[in-house]
């Protein structure tokens, strides 16, 4: 039975011992990462398994994940904040596409009315994971503020890491960069003290850091320059909610919020749809959109029309359109171009153009991974990942008492988080009820394993991770479908008791 101290709270108020100590900490459910994912991972098992003990390793030095490590200028959110809250936290803000410090002044709020605060280890870096079969338990090597190295135990391992390297952004080698006189470096480690008033900037990258990060810096520097190898499709979405707003005025704000999430929720499933069904309606639909932003005379053909159908990639938000207003008034310029090689002054392009510049920020991609860069084992075995099926888009198969986050790449990435943590507290709570210690999620007899990428997405760093990840089905339940109505009623009201998912 998932239940290892008397009290639910004694693992959070007492100070972790060295490893190999007849005290080494072990909690029901150990849950990796404490941003977006965890919290409300955290928070979930609070509302609905108060029985059970947890506790969230971070290997950070605060919570937020994202939201903390990103310091670019403007840096905001590209989902809608309705569908990027928690479902049981309603996001009471004006704001549609919020910023980075309120969706972390949100985030710990969360944490604290949940009493979550308590329950993180912070400076706690989750190295790798041994399930031992003989006690049926997972023992987790975990590295203290880069120093000691502790072996925790846990019965349910939830891992809510994110799926994305926070050591290093992708950052491609350009030919004789090293000339460069000026400062170079890639947005996810953006210096605290740059000063970038009055100078020449080039953002090379064409996606949401980008798009958020030059109308931004436009506003102080000299010029500012977006290079592009191809371009991406951009949307521009209005910076409140003007009808939540009107409805807080009569309604209660909880159902004000859940009525805004749904119908944000539909529209998203709408927009995909379409985008699958009738691309060139879609297409023609977001191109005229930058047409009537930019005029008659801006190459949107050259600048703002990818080679892809929407959402073949994901689409970029803009609020309120600043990009195309930066553009219009000519405090930064878009240049689609290829580079050729770095000067002591600048870039020189394939075209011949020479891009002067002070400060060259790289918004060229992340480099994804999968279970928090974890190294899983079995009785001392390696998982292999690459060859393993999903369930559900969260149980690996053959592997037991353990959950992974991985949300979705049309949507909100809180709106599968959120499902996840329901399902993985109705899969405790049924085998705490049953006195069943593990579960783990199988094949189907004579079902052969599929081959078919986990993530059917083309943007550049999906691809390039793709044989380190798991594998998904071509049917329920080891099919992702990327929709969330289906799984809304997959995740929250099927049985437990499928032929895939295997209890003892």
């Amino acid at each position: 039975m998932l239940q290892v101290n008397t009290s639910a709270d004694s693992a959070a108020t007492s100070a972790p011992p060295t490893a190999g100590s007849d005290r080494a900490p072990a909690v029901d459910v150990l849950i990796i990462g404490a941003g977006l994912s965890g919290i409300g991972a955290a928070c979930h098992l609070r509302r609905d398994c108060p029985e059970h003990s947890f506790l969230l390793l971070e290997s950070r030095a605060t919570l937020g994940g994202t939201w903390d490590l990103f310091r670019y200028p403007g840096i905001r959110s590209d989902s809608d904040m309705y569908t990027l809250g928690y479902s049981f936290k309603p996001w009471t803000d004006n704001s549609l596409l919020a910023d980075g410090p309120s969706i972390l002044h949100y985030l710990t709020e969360t944490a604290r009315e949940y009493a979550v605060l308590p329950r993180i280890r912070y400076g706690h870096r989750a190295l790798g994971a041994d399930w031992d079969s003989q006690e049926q338990q997972w023992i987790v090597s975990v590295e203290i503020e880069g120093q000691e190295i502790q072996a925790w135990r846990c019965n349910f391992l939830f891992i809510a890491g994110g799926y994305y390297s926070y050591a290093q952004g992708h950052t491609p080698h350009f030919d004789q960069q090293e000339r460069f006189r000026g400062q170079l470096f890639h947005a996810q480690h953006w210096p605290e003290d740059l000063d970038y008033k009055n100078k020449r900037v080039v953002v090379i990258g064409s996606g949401a850091t980008a798009v958020t990060l030059v109308p931004e810096m436009a506003r102080l520097t000299t010029s500012t320059i977006m290079l592009q190898r191809s371009p991406t499709y951009v949307a521009s979405l209005p910076r409140e909610n003007g009808m939540a707003a009107v409805l807080r005025r009569f309604l209660p704000m909880a159902l004000v919020y859940r009525f805004t999430r749904w119908k944000r929720v539909l529209i998203q499933i709408l927009v995909y749809q379409i985008s699958r069904q009738r691309p060139a309606l879609l297409k023609g639909f977001l191109l005229d959109h930058v047409r009537q932003e930019l005029g008659p005379d801006f190459d949107v053909d050259t600048h703002f029309t990818p080679r892809y159908n929407p959402w073949d990639q994901r689409l970029c938000a803009v609020p309120e359109g600043d990009l195309f207003e930066a553009l219009r008034e000519g405090r930064a310029e878009v240049v689609t171009d290829t580079i050729d090689h770095f000067t002591e002054h600048g870039l020189q392009l394939a075209s011949g153009r020479h891009l002067d510049a002070d400060i060259v920020v790289l918004a060229t991609g992340l480099n994804m991974q999968f279970a928090g860069d974890m190294q899983l084992s079995m009785d001392g075995h390696p998982v292999d990942l690459a060859a393993a099926n999903l369930y559900r888009g969260m149980m690996l198969s053959n592997v037991p008492n353990m959950a992974t986050v991985f949300g979705y790449t049309n949507s909100s990435w809180t709106l599968k988080a959120d499902l996840v943590s329901q399902y993985v507290c109705r899969l405790l709570n049924r085998m705490k009820k049953r006195s069943q210690h593990t579960v783990v999620a199988r094949l189907a007899a004579g079902e052969a394993a599929c081959e078919e990428p986990l993530l059917d997405f083309d943007a550049g760093y999906v691809l390039r991770a793709q044989d380190q990840f798991p594998r998904q089905g071509k049917k329920t339940p080891w099919r992702l479908y990327q929709n969330y109505l289906l799984d809304f009623f997959s995740l929250r009201f099927s049985k437990l008791n499928s032929k895939e998912l295997h209890f003892k």
